[in-house]
């Protein structure tokens, strides 16, 4: 059985489209057959997630980790399957996904201000209309009441 002990990135590189979680030395390890084992850059030495989907693209990429003079290949797919190494792995990436909220909020803020935009001309009509009684000019009156 596989455990990850510790997942640390080296350093976080992120564009437009992914996420990249950059590992070295001692900041990656893994428990297997009770023995502890770090991660050596020896193949892969990054995660590379995408931001909109929240999904590891390099899932071929394969992880090399040593114990004294043992190496041992993990590939990511196994890693996928860890438990331990997504929430790790959600919670190193988190801040660099997409939003969808800000888009939702977005979208909110633009009904909100065509609701209050539409309030203010209602009123405004209320105001004519008033304005129209108080001249008592029915012929305006007739057309803005037909407004409402």
């Amino acid at each position: 059985m596989v455990t990850v002990k510790m997942l640390k990135p080296y350093y976080i590189k992120a564009d437009e489209n992914y996420v990249r979680i950059m590992l070295a030395y001692q900041y990656f390890s893994i428990v297997m057959e009770e023995k502890v084992y770090q991660f050596i850059p020896v193949e892969a030495n990054e995660i590379k997630i995408n931001r909109k989907t929240k999904k590891v693209e390099n899932i071929d990429a394969r992880f090399a980790f040593q114990n004294e003079k043992n190496v041992v290949y993990v590939t990511m797919t196994k890693l996928m399957t860890l438990p331990d190494f997504q929430k790790q792995l959600d919670s190193i990436a988190e801040s660099y996904y997409f939003k969808q909220e800000v888009s939702i909020s977005k979208v909110e803020f633009k009904n909100e201000t065509a609701l209050i935009i539409a309030e203010l001309e209602k009123a405004n009509v209320k105001r004519m209309i008033d304005r129209a009684l108080d001249e008592r000019d029915e012929v305006i009156f007739n057309e803005l009441v037909k407004l409402l």
